[in-house]
């Protein structure tokens, strides 16, 4: 648009915008914050009469009764003229003015009916102090610039409906007691719709609690065209700001009509306030809030009583055609449910009908028989469209319904209440004129035949979108996910629905667009709870929630095999896997990546065959098997651990037939059926595979006995260290990495170092005992029996430990802690020491510790 011109806030600190978005003036400049004097004026036409809040236009010969509505306390005398204009350059006579003294008490209590003369356009009212040679005084100046006077009421119009437009936001933001953002953003996104309003959006950048007073401040909501016609930045497109008033005057839009109260406009309220200022007079515009009868008037600067006088402009609607307003259905496609008591049908186009009253009398002419034809509508900013009056209006329509679905009675089969769909058309007035609205679908039937359509599963643990499709979806009251019947800790799941759409927007047929949350539902069977409107009962749609993200890549077995390892992911969900006639269950060690299975007997299957790996949530889905050549296998034929050489303690005898010291070496024999493979190693680990080492023919410390046996030699303390311990297997490993299965081997043991146990002579109770690794006693014992014992602390690590003295003088018991249940011994017949005996020589300390 060139020349955006007049771009303004109007009332209340609304911000105005001129090219790239500069404020015109302070805020103080207009604001409409005074409340004014009140006038009470109701419109005859015919034989029908309004209030002013129901009247948009004036016609010829319309009769207006006007009244102050002035407190009794009132001593200031205020002059009261209704003023009729006919054109910018066509001065208007002078019996088109008409004076009113407020003071007089017979005009005050019966008022005045003053009637629209022939050629008047516009229709003024002028509140001013009494003194001498007023009227004709404000009549002449009123003559002397009509033009101005045009301009005042257009724009006083068009500011007072615009300032109803973001009052009725403001009201209904205020009334709003939440604390959730989604809801504020909501009501605030469907009130500025309806209104044409642009609330602050940083508004929405405030922490939630301050949000509300945001929206709510003076300077929230900006103007946008209300839809009635062309703003006056476009008919006005060439000229300076400063003479917006005076480019105005001359164009279409003020002396064609085109310019009026039904023109949606951005008012620049400081040339409206900087215009009316004459010699004798200071004019004060007022904007006019309809209530009924009476109009409240907001001023933005005090009246005065002294010179510069005030007087108060007040704009009453302009002398014109109605123009009707042009409703129009939201979406073409739309359907409204007629069971719905607070049934909504979305209307656009026109603000004014839901921020003032001069759509009246509204229904909803329903177009079929047997049943009553209108239905009395209100119309709901909130809401977005218009909505049934009351319940209570409704009842004898739901009662005729529910007698014409009777079975028993006649049925009326074209445009009756037996047709799933009928349609109805909003009718009204605006003002005197009767208009037609919009013609819209309504379902006055409750759905059926409702199923899921595509092939969209349901995944727990995320959301999922589905598409839910049946005769008739307008009348859908609520959706829920519910649970199968008997589920433990299982709570129904609100549904979001709305009607689908195509790819170009366009409404789908009966089909409703399903947003469901199931981050908190476990897998399983459920169902769709579909409520409708005026029926308790609900329909179900039968659904299963499947287990998210399962895939199942292969299951690999080696022929003549019960064991079997399933690759893929949320491989936690399989609960058994079927192949070859053989039910595969998972078995320890398993992620959700990798699954190791176990048959009760083994299966040779062909590469490539399908497998069928059953889920929680109650699919089967098949999955390739991998088939591999047998694993090797090899038995353990002996096995014989020996301690190390002699070093000089006292050595500690083992006493578990399997168990393998440390400090020691180890050799055992295996044997396999088939020839022992030359690349075949042989792999030694503890159980919880801590540390591990492999053998092999060419490491040398695996040897051939023959071509099936071979004979193995390690040195454990070299292969795994000092920290060794705990049970050890044996299993192969082929050359191509796959192995066969463990096969026990026997119990890593570490021993302590004991050099000498101290008995004192007269002690028969306490012995000491001398060595390093101490720490690797569980327990010492006087007899094998551990009657009497002494436990060696966890975290002990002394050279020096007192135990009880040996029952027999001779051998000490000792339990291992990498071994515990085995008992060993150490023999102390000719090493055990005792204390010198006073003047004789201490005895040798014994042998040398290693």
């Amino acid at each position: 648009m060139k020349g955006l011109i007049g771009i303004a806030c109007l009332v209340a600190g609304l911000m105005g915008v001129l090219g790239g978005g500069r404020r015109l003036w302070a805020d103080d400049q207009v604001r409409f914050d005074l409340a004014g004097p009140k006038v009470d004026v109701r419109i005859l036409r015919g034989s029908v009469t309004l209030p002013i809040a129901e009247v948009p236009n004036l016609m010829v010969g319309d009769k207006i009764w006007v009244k102050a509505d002035l407190p009794p306390t009132q001593s200031n005398h205020l002059l009261l003229i209704v003023a009729f204009l006919r054109g910018t350059t066509n001065e208007p006579p002078d019996e088109w003015f008409h004076e009113i003294d407020t003071w007089d008490k017979k005009k005050t209590i019966v008022g005045k009916t003053i009637t629209v003369p022939q050629g008047a356009e516009q229709a003024l009212i002028f509140i001013a102090p009494e003194t001498g040679g007023d009227f004709k005084t404000l009549r002449s100046a009123v003559k002397g610039r009509p033009g101005l006077f045009i301009r005042a009421d257009a724009d006083l119009n068009e500011a007072s409906f615009e300032q109803l437009r973001i009052q009725r936001y403001l009201a209904a933001m205020k009334q709003l007691d939440s604390k959730d953002p989604k809801v504020i953003a909501d009501r605030s996104a469907k009130l500025a719709a309806t209104l044409a309003l642009k609330p602050n959006p940083d508004c929405f950048k405030q922490p939630v609690e301050q949000q509300v007073s945001c929206l709510t401040q003076a300077r929230a909501p900006v103007l946008l065209n209300d839809g009635h016609g062309m703003t006056v930045a476009e008919a006005v497109s060439t000229g300076p700001t400063a003479n917006l008033a005076n480019t105005a005057a001359y164009t279409q839009p003020a002396g064609g009509g085109l310019y009026s109260a039904y023109v949606g406009t951005i008012v620049d309220a400081v040339h409206l306030v900087a215009m009316l200022r004459t010699a004798q007079y200071q004019y004060i515009p007022g904007l006019a809030f309809p209530d009924g009868s009476t109009l409240n008037l907001k001023l933005n600067a005090p009246p005065s009583f002294h010179n510069p006088k005030s007087v108060i402009v007040i704009a009453l609607p302009a002398v014109q055609s109605a123009k009707l307003p042009p409703l129009k259905p939201h979406n073409a496609d739309q359907v409204a449910c007629l069971k719905n008591p607070k049934m909504v049908m979305e209307i656009d186009g026109a603000p004014l009908v839901f921020s003032t009253s001069l759509a009246h009398d509204l229904v909803l002419h329903l177009n079929r028989t047997g049943v009553p034809a209108d239905l009395p509508l209100r119309a709901d900013a909130f809401e977005g469209g218009l909505v049934v009056a009351s319940e209570a209006e409704r009842k004898p329509l739901e009662d005729a319904m529910a007698k014409a679905n009777d079975s028993t009675k006649p049925q009326v089969k074209v445009g009756s209440a037996t047709d799933l769909t009928i349609t109805g058309t909003v009718e009204g007035f605006w003002g005197f004129d009767h208009f037609v609205g919009p013609t819209l679908t309504l379902q006055q039937m409750n759905g059926k035949g409702w199923k899921i359509v595509g092939d969209t599963q349901l995944m727990a643990g995320q959301d999922s979108k589905l598409t839910l499709k049946g005769d008739g979806t307008a009348c859908v009251e609520h959706i829920a996910l519910r649970p199968a019947e008997g589920a433990k800790n299982a709570k129904d799941v609100d549904v979001k629905y709305e009607p689908a759409k195509d790819d170009g927007a366009k409404l789908q047929k009966d089909t409703l667009a399903l947003d469901v949350s199931l981050k908190s539902v476990e897998p399983g069977g459920y169902s769709l709870g579909i409520k409708q409107y005026g029926d308790e009962n609900q329909e179900r749609v039968p659904l299963t929630a499947y287990s998210a993200e399962i895939r199942l890549d292969a299951v690999t077995i080696h022929a003549g095999d019960k064991m079997a390892v399933l690759k893929g992911k949320g491989l936690g969900s399989v609960v058994s896997v079927e192949v070859d006639g053989q039910t595969f269950m998972p078995a320890g060690g398993n992620d959700d990546a990798t699954a190791h299975l176990e048959a009760k007997a083994a299966v040779t299957p062909k590469d490539g065959d399908e497998a069928k790996a059953k889920l929680k949530d109650g699919r089967v889905l098949t999955v390739k098997v991998a088939g591999k050549v047998a694993r090797p296998a090899l038995m353990l034929v002996s096995m014989n651990a020996s301690p190390a050489e002699e070093s000089g303690e006292l050595p500690v005898v083992l006493g578990g037939k399997d168990e393998i010291p440390l400090h020691g070496k180890l050799t055992f024999v295996v044997t396999m059926k088939e020839v022992f493979p030359r690349g075949q190693k042989v792999e030694i680990a503890t159980a919880n595979g801590a540390v591990k080492t492999a053998l092999s023919l060419v490491d040398n410390n695996l040897v051939l006995q023959d071509d099936h046996t071979a004979v193995a030699t390690l040195d454990p303390l070299k292969a795994f260290g000092q920290s060794a311990f705990g049970p050890l297997a044996i299993r192969p490993v082929a050359a191509d990495g796959t192995t066969g299965d463990w096969t026990r081997l026997g119990v890593l043991v570490r021993t302590p170092e004991i050099s000498a146990v101290k008995c004192t002579p007269g002690d028969a109770e306490t012995c000491m005992v001398d060595g390093n690794n101490l720490f690797l006693v569980n327990s010492f014992g006087a007899a094998k029996d551990f009657a009497k014992s002494a436990d060696v602390p966890t975290g002990f690590a002394q050279g020096e430990f007192a135990v009880p003295t040996p029952a027999d003088g001779a051998t000490l018991y000792l339990k291992l802690r990498d071994d515990p249940g085995a008992v060993a011994l150490v023999k102390l017949t000719a090493t055990v020491q005792k204390a010198p005996v006073a003047g004789s020589a201490a005895p040798s300390a014994g042998p040398p510790k290693r």
